[in-house]
Parts: structure tokens; sequence; C-alpha cells
């Protein structure tokens, strides 16, 4: 089962479970219809086609609405710790949830009273959280940009916003140096998909794939053209797809779906998605 959590931005901080399916333009959890703009909704809906691709089952969801206030996140926190073990996800997808270290910490001690501990895979917030509070080896996959590699890099920083000047203003030239200081200093998780002009994929502090092509230079304008790559490669993960491979495919396959579709600044995340099934099969 891959399980996907994370928060949204809603007023109403009410905790939403159950099954996610996208139609091609709305996301649905358990019949409740969420916007599909950018951010964990673009991640779980481009998860839902991924996965029906893939012939596994539809990913299980949590959301909460929270903007800002971080009752929405204690909600996924606590349903996390309580719940884990008995859900037993073999895929665990964190996003968008208030970094609390040692609510954290709890999840992952969760995560190992599971019958066989998930594949863990955090991306923004979450991943903010692992790295500060050390727990970044116990995750098997972080998808990063540029100035979040830049955070892992840093030894000393707890949040992106504290990141040292001279690697806040980091290019993507600069990614063999952020790479080698986050696994020198223990803050990455064995296997990164480092997301940008150039994706970078790397195990072990080994680059062992770059891509490139197609290049789209407008998708740098359009929110949660990451977060559709960090769904793919859940779903990827649980359909089986060794770590690497699934952020290849991911990569590939969310810069196919916008040369499909002639992405301009002006496009919709949700037009990614629906182009991603012959994204693909491509």
């Amino acid at each position: 089962m891959l399980l996907i959590c994370g928060t949204v931005p809603l007023a109403d901080s009410i905790l939403i479970t159950g099954k996610a399916a996208f139609d091609g333009e709305k996301l649905l959890i358990a019949g409740k219809e969420i916007s599909c703009t950018q951010g964990t909704a673009a991640l779980v809906s481009a998860a839902c086609v991924a996965a029906s691709h893939c012939g596994i089952l539809e990913p299980q969801v949590a959301l909460a609405g929270d903007c800002g206030n971080g009752k929405g996140s204690r909600l996924i926190y606590n349903y996390l710790i309580t719940q884990l073990p008995a859900l037993s996800p073999t895929v665990l997808v964190l996003h968008y949830i208030l970094p609390v270290m040692g609510l954290m910490k709890k999840v992952c001690d969760a995560a190992g009273k599971c019958p066989q501990k998930p594949v863990m895979i955090a991306d923004a917030s979450s991943m903010y959280a692992a790295k500060a509070a050390g727990l970044a080896p116990l995750f098997d996959i972080f998808t990063p940009d540029l100035c979040e590699m830049a955070f892992l890099a840093d030894p000393e920083a707890l949040h992106p916003a504290y990141v040292s000047r001279h690697l806040f203003g980091a290019e993507i030239a600069q990614a063999p140096e952020l790479i080698a200081s986050a696994f020198r200093h223990k803050n990455a998780a064995r296997t990164l998909l480092l997301k940008g002009a150039i994706d970078h994929v790397i195990q072990d502090g080994k680059t062992i794939a770059t891509i490139d092509k197609p290049d789209i230079p407008a998708m740098e304008a359009i929110g949660g053209t990451g977060d559709t790559i960090s769904g793919m490669v859940g779903a990827f993960v649980a359909a089986g797809f060794a770590h690497t491979a699934a952020a290849i495919s991911a990569a590939k396959a969310n810069r196919r779906a916008a040369e499909i579709i002639g992405a301009k600044p002006a496009t919709k995340i949700r037009e990614i998605i629906a182009a991603l099934p012959a994204a693909i099969s491509d």
C-alpha cells in the first residue's frame, strides 16, 4: 500500500483519509473534492496516475487543511504516530507538514514498529524536519530542489531560511559540492532526486544519472512540477521499481508530459498531470 500524507491550504483543519482518485481535472479523496493546484494535491494526483498505469491500488491518503497554524499538521502527525503500525504501508510519502522535529521522530519510531518498515520518502517540509532532527539516514528517498539541496548540504541549518549565504545562492553547477556535503554530514537519504533544470539521481552520494531532455523552460514557472515528480516516485516504488529507476522514470515522464501539451508559463499543473499517462507510456 502506498500512503501519502500532507497538508493543503484550507482553513478547515479536519483530517481527510481514504483512497485517492484523479479524474483528469480534480482530485477526489474519499469522495471529497480537493483543488488540484500545486503542493500535496498535485503530488497525490500524479501518484494516482502513475499507480493506475502500473496496475496497483490507488494511493491511500491522509490530508489536512493547514494555513500555517499547525493544527492540520498535528492531526497528521498524530494519525501517523497512532495508526502507522496497523496501516503498515509498503511505501510512505511525507510532504507538506509543519516541521516539528520531536513529532517526526515519533513518526519514524512508529514506522519502525510496522511488521515491515515502509520505504520512506520525504519532500518539502517533511524533509526539513527529517534533516533537522538527524533522521535523514532513516529515509530511503529525498526529492529536493536546488535550494533544498543547499539546506541538506549545510550542517548547521535547521531550516532552509537559515542556510549559509554561499549555499543559499547555489547554482546547478554546484550540485556535486552540495551532494557531497549532504552525504558527508549524514543529512541525506540513500537515494536523492535533485530536481531542477538538470535532474540528478544520486545513490549513496554518487550521481548515477542526469536528465535534461526534453528541456522545457516554462516548467520553472508552473507551480507543482516538482511535486508531481515526487508523487510518481512513490507510485513507481510501490509498483516494484528500484529506487533509482523510479526516480529516473518520474523525472523523464514529468518532462515528457510538459512536452506533449506544449507547456507554457500559464499552463496549469493539472494539465501536465492529465498528460502523464501518455508520457509514462512513452
